[in-house]
């Protein structure tokens, strides 16, 4: 699919036009053969849609239009996670000598920035040239954390790619670790499972995980196990094998360590999907140091697409760009510490083509 410079065709409205939904605004962003809409719930990437080989469009993320379950199950489908992405240990953290208990979320972790995380705020949105930025005020002790935190999430769509730029100051020192959630089904949504979508990683390592999905800390190579995929191997592939990692998660839900970020300090690759079926391949490049893998393996049909057909096990994979979980509690992990005085910034780019 060939870039072009064009413009991109913004507009926007309400989620529903009455009811609660009203409060929620959809920015819908358009640009040649690739549409995407934007929430302002929970700064969500609710849908996209890119054509086949044959140039047949289909809506490629994991979404629901209906109110309760965008509330409930579908919280995270395609939401800005904060304001610290993954999981911490102990639900807790500490910062120049001090402890700051975190707000819990169950399994002795505090997941996803806690219960009430950046995914279930209503993010104030502005039109900027090709897309949506999206702002938060995150205030001193939220879900625990210190500092108040202004974020901003800005999604822009060229004719083949969306970016993500995520910047974000704070009043004290914190952690930050953003990331956006989205569930991808090359072949469209609810057209299956994944399980035969071929996906490579720029990684030669990952980060084994304890019961609670806490690494364990040293980074692993994946040489010779289901965690290898330097080359493209299909996700049901790894799943099948009887490797304890994959078997205590049912699947994949973990973070791979990505080969060394170019000193540019530009995004550059560290996935690629592909759906051999219908041709669609997704580039993911970032400046991030990880990448968390999820092939929705605790899925069991609480949410239902717009097809009418309930997400169950597999029906779509998360991508999610990231700093390794539970960082604070790693010391020769990346650091997510910022400061004041310093702008945390972040950029992801989903490349959209065909093979």
């Amino acid at each position: 699919m060939a870039a072009s410079a064009q413009a991109t065709e913004v507009r926007h409205g309400p989620f529903e036009p009455s009811g609660a939904g009203a409060a929620i605004e959809r920015w819908t962003l358009r640009n040649g053969p690739l549409e995407a809409s934007v929430l302002t719930l929970g700064a969500t990437l609710h849908t996209l849609t890119a054509p086949d080989r044959s140039g047949t469009p289909a809506q490629i993320l994991l979404s629901t239009e209906d109110l309760p379950q965008v509330l409930g199950a579908a919280r995270h489908y395609g939401s800005t996670v904060g304001r610290y992405a993954n999981r911490i240990a102990d639900c807790r953290i500490t910062l120049d000598g001090e402890d700051h208990s975190l707000a819990p979320t169950g399994n002795g972790v505090t997941l996803h920035g806690g219960p009430d995380g950046f995914a279930h705020r209503i993010w104030e949105a502005e039109e900027i040239p090709g897309g949506v930025r999206l702002k938060l005020h995150s205030p001193d002790g939220d879900q625990g954390f210190p500092g108040g935190l202004d974020v901003t999430v800005s999604y822009t769509l060229s004719a083949d790619a969306v970016t993500i730029d995520y910047h974000a100051v704070t009043s004290k020192p914190t952690v930050v670790n953003l990331t956006n959630h989205a569930y991808f089904n090359l072949a469209g949504e609810g057209s299956g499972d994944v399980l035969g979508h071929l996906l490579t990683l720029d990684a030669d390592h990952y980060t084994p995980v304890d019961a609670r999905q806490i690494p364990l800390g040293p980074f692993e190579a994946v040489a010779g196990t289901p965690f290898d995929f330097t080359t493209a191997r299909p996700l049901g592939k790894g799943i099948a094998e009887n490797h304890p990692q994959v078997a205590a998660a049912h699947g994949y839900d973990h973070n791979w360590v990505l080969r060394e970020r170019p000193t540019d300090g530009g995004p550059s690759r560290a996935a690629l999907l592909e759906d051999p079926e219908s041709g669609r391949t997704l580039e993911v490049l970032t400046t991030e140091p990880g990448i968390q893998v999820y092939t929705a393996n605790g899925f069991q049909g609480a949410v239902t697409g717009a097809r009418g057909v309930p997400y169950g096990p597999y029906a779509g994979v998360a991508l999610e760009t990231q700093h390794h979980p539970d960082s604070p509690h790693q010391p020769s992990y990346p650091s997510t510490v910022l400061r004041p005085g310093e702008e945390f910034h972040s950029t992801t780019v989903l490349r959209l083509g065909t093979a």
